[in-house]
């Protein structure tokens, strides 16, 4: 019997995050086809809310996240645009599995996502920061 897949949490997109991220996936199809399809994806399920809307607890972009991995200790990090990505500095980019995974997510949700390696692992956020200029 095989397992289904856990449904996926229910997320919220500001309508400018939704607009930057879906052009964004569309651009990155030909270079990184997976990601850009799940971003896709993620962007066609999310709800869409102005941005004063977005709860204070839900990740956007730009937001400082603590979450903990079923293959990592607990991590914090600023979801960000690839182009201002460091890894060192914890921002991990949009463009990445896991960056892809925690937008919309609000603090106390779960989701299952796939890493480059073709892994699943789940990844649980415990807080969210709002980005500096939407404090």
């Amino acid at each position: 019997m095989t397992q289904k897949p856990p449904r996926k949490p229910k997320i919220v997109v500001s309508e400018l995050d939704h607009e930057r991220l879906s052009s964004l996936a569309t651009a990155a199809q030909e270079r990184i086809p997976e990601v850009a399809d799940e971003l896709l994806a993620e962007m066609d399920r999310a709800r869409i809310v102005a941005a004063k809307q977005v709860p204070a607890d839900v990740v956007r972009m730009g937001s400082f996240v603590t979450f903990a991995s079923d293959n990592a200790a607990a991590r914090r990090v600023q979801l960000v645009y690839p182009g201002e990505a460091d890894i060192e500095q914890g921002r991990i980019s949009i463009l990445t599995p896991i960056g892809t995974a925690l937008i919309g997510l609000a603090a106390g949700q779960s989701i299952a996502w796939t890493a480059r390696d073709g892994k699943t692992h789940t990844l649980t956020v415990t807080t969210v920061e709002p980005p500096p200029q939407a404090s």
